[in-house]
């Protein structure tokens, strides 16, 4: 026992006492759901999200009182041809009555047609917090349908902020409920083949299942601190599932491994701590300390998302050192049961060489300089489109046309251009210069009808604190939040017309905000500004968990430069899919021509995190088999494989996972599923196959140094890797 470390004496106590371990793990799973239940997740508020002059725009309104308050619009339009007036009008006077003294609705105002006579349209607005107004939108949208249903001749609808988020919400729900339920089934046959039997195969579904659950119960506790954005429980579903169910394939394959060589169900349990239980602990540290570089963004979406990532991949790291050994001590041999015919005996091949495998090692070891450049060039090649790179925060023109109430939204702006998109120029002076404020006003207002970038059909709104130093100016422009005209209007108001107006306030303080393009630019430019920082952090974090785990500064050196290229590579293939149309057709979606700003950061933690899983188990069997006495070239092609099988089975079961998410129709969602699935194959055959094997044959034994392999001795007689494992446990 003096031998053992930790992770192996948890191992076998885990083993020796199962119920033990299972039933201090199902209390763990329900204790966090729980407790998640009792709290609750708090959701983040437009405050909490606001960032840059956007962010300091609406501190100033709501400081004096203005905030956004939450509106809604009752819509008649035609369903063809010319808008009957009449038929328009007494529509809309029906809406107008059936909202009248609903809850939540604290005014409604005149009907106020089109300019063209296109539409009708009557402001509603509602009461209460407006960041929540979908969660309260819906009553009203049944009644607003129901009159619809009498007035067949003109279309009658409700349409507003909050039930847009309404019905993206909704369906969201939807479709990533359809895919959790699908990615279940395509994870339990990836593991039926890589197996051969039905209870091997669902432990690692389990073990990811439960993973997620009390990932879910305590994000609920962590979001009282760091409030949800809204895509947090996916990333918790997504990474739970591909982590957990990647550690304990590792796991459960190598303990499978040391029974076929001779060992009991014990000392293989004990064997497979020692060797993928390492690989796991080293895998999930660096997972969450890349993770963990997103809370130099600066942003809450980040450091919310990284908060959850890193609570489940923590769950699934100790799901796989304490649990799983259990659950395999306590199935024993049933874990063999019942068997897949053919496919069974495809998986028992424990002593033979696999052929596939080492036939596509052969270019890398006997020619690893050929190998390395043309790999190499075909990654550099890839990323070349991420030069080009364009990010774009995720705006209402970015919804899904799908959603009814965006095609509501579409015929309301198509009918009152206004209502594409309004920039809100808030400023506060101090008492004494309350007097000049208004006429500051006026000078703004009248600048903007001097230019070709606003529309004044209605007039810009102007909303003032009650003691006179805060002011509001909603001025609307006629272009859509995707066109360089609508950010050019942004910067006319931001760098011209308010410094040139109420700028010349003295004392006075002033921010442009309110509108998708303003956050859109304030997101992406700290985004921008913030990538070196979280690149730079992330990889170093990487480089020293693998130094200090390998003992090996160059082997630190080789993961830094191999996860760079995958990165950049996959970024290339998101601008080149996503920036241009001609995916458009195959994936389903409209080009933006730009990508979803927060994608690239995530993208690459995530990445670096996975990778890991890869990366790890594969480079400890190589290190296993050089300990073992193997020639370099030889513990290369041992230690790669030994693993290519699972490695490949858990590269299926992500790529499967991340491609469900790319059949979905919101915009991010896809372009993550897409972005994920790309790098990991991308990172499972690419990297792993050619570029990982060459350089480890080029440069030998000084992948190891400076670590005392770095010197061994090639003539050394060779070892089992089991044994090695046995007398001398890792760490």
């Amino acid at each position: 026992m003096g031998g053992r470390n930790l992770i192996t004496r948890a191992a076998r106590w885990s083993a020796v006492h199962p119920w033990w371990a299972m039933t201090l793990w199902v209390v763990f799973v329900l204790g966090a759901l729980v407790v998640g239940g009792m709290t609750g997740t708090r959701s983040a508020t437009v405050s909490d999200l606001a960032i840059g002059q956007s962010g300091r725009a609406a501190e100033i309104a709501k400081d004096g009182g203005l905030e956004n308050r939450a509106v809604e619009n009752i819509l008649v339009t035609p369903y063809e041809g010319t808008l009957d007036q009449d038929r328009a009008r007494a529509a809309a006077d029906e809406a107008a009555d059936a909202l009248r003294g609903a809850k939540g609705v604290t005014a409604i105002g005149k009907p106020v047609p089109a300019p063209d006579g296109s539409a009708l349209l009557v402001p509603v607005t509602l009461g209460g917090d407006p960041e929540t107004a979908s969660e309260r939108v819906q009553p009203l949208l049944d009644k607003v349908e129901k009159v619809g249903e009498k007035h067949t001749e003109v279309r009658v609808e409700l349409v507003g902020a909050g039930s847009i988020k309404a019905g993206l919400d909704d369906m969201l729900s939807e479709d990533l409920g359809r895919a959790t339920g699908l990615s279940l089934p395509v994870t339990l046959i990836v593991m039926v083949f890589v197996f051969g039997a039905i209870v091997a195969a669902s432990v690692p579904v389990i073990l990811g299942i439960s993973s997620v659950l009390a990932g879910l119960g305590l994000w609920g506790v962590a979001s009282q601190f760091v409030a949800d954005p809204g895509p947090v429980t996916h990333i918790i579903v997504l990474m739970g599932m591909a982590i957990g169910v990647d550690y304990s394939l590792f796991y459960l394959k190598r303990q499978r491994e040391e029974r076929a060589l001779g060992a009991d169900n014990i000392d293989a349990i004990e064997i497979a701590s020692a060797t993928s239980g390492h690989s796991v602990m080293v895998s999930g540290l660096v997972v969450m300390v890349s993770m963990g570089a997103l809370y130099l963004a600066g942003h809450i979406a980040f450091e919310s998302m990284a908060t959850g990532a890193v609570l489940v991949v923590a769950i699934a790291m100790l799901a796989s050192l304490t649990v799983l050994p259990a659950m395999l001590s306590k199935f024993g041999r049933y874990l063999d049961r019942p068997r897949v015919p053919l496919v069974w005996r495809l998986t028992q091949r424990a002593g033979t060489k696999p052929r596939l495998w080492s036939a596509m090692l052969k270019p890398s070891l006997r020619h690893p300089v050929i190998s390395l450049v043309l790999s190499v060039g075909a990654l550099l090649a890839l990323a070349v489109p991420a030069m080009d790179l364009k990010l774009k925060a995720t705006g209402v023109d970015d919804l899904p046309h799908s959603i009814p109430a965006m095609q509501a939204n579409e015929r309301l702006t198509e009918s009152f251009p206004s209502q594409a998109d309004t920039h809100t120029v808030a400023v506060r002076v101090p008492a004494d210069q309350a007097g000049r404020l208004p006429d500051a006003v006026a000078s703004l207002i009248q600048r903007t009808q001097h230019s070709g970038l606003f529309v004044h059909t209605p007039a810009p709104e102007v909303r003032t604190s009650k003691d006179g130093t805060v002011a509001t100016i909603a001025v609307g422009t006629r272009f859509d939040s995707n066109s360089e005209k609508a950010r050019e209007s942004l910067t006319a108001l931001r760098e011209d017309i308010a410094p040139g107006t109420v700028g010349r306030v003295r004392g006075a303080e002033f921010a442009v905000g309110g509108s998708d393009v303003a956050y859109d630019v304030d997101y992406r430019a700290n985004v921008v500004d913030k990538m070196p920082w979280v690149l730079g952090v992330a990889l170093l974090l990487t480089f020293l968990v693998m130094a200090i785990a390998f003992r090996s500064i160059m082997l630190a050196m080789i993961t830094v430069v191999l996860n760079v290229l995958s990165a950049v590579a996959s970024f290339g293939l998101l601008a080149l899919i996503f920036q241009r149309t001609w995916a458009e057709g195959f994936l389903d979606f409209e080009s933006t021509g730009r990508v979803v700003a927060w994608l690239p950061l995530m993208l690459f933690v995530i990445l670096l995190g996975l990778s890991m899983d890869y990366h790890v188990f594969v480079v400890s069997r190589i290190r296993e088999a050089a300990r073992g006495g193997l020639p370099i070239r030889e513990a290369v092609e041992q230690g790669i494989t030994r693993t290519a099988g699972v490695v490949t089975s858990a590269a299926v079961v992500m790529v499967s996972v991340f491609a469900l998410l790319a059949s979905l129709s919101f915009i991010e969602m896809k372009q993550m599923g897409v972005g994920m699935a790309c790098a990991v194959l991308l990172d499972a055959t690419l990297i792993r196959i050619v570029v990982l094997p060459s350089v480890v044959t080029l440069l030998g034994w000084k992948t190891w140094w400076p670590s005392r392999l770095a010197h061994q001795n090639e003539a050394r007689p060779p070892r089992i890797p089991a044994l090695v494992a046995r007398r001398a446990p890792i760490l």
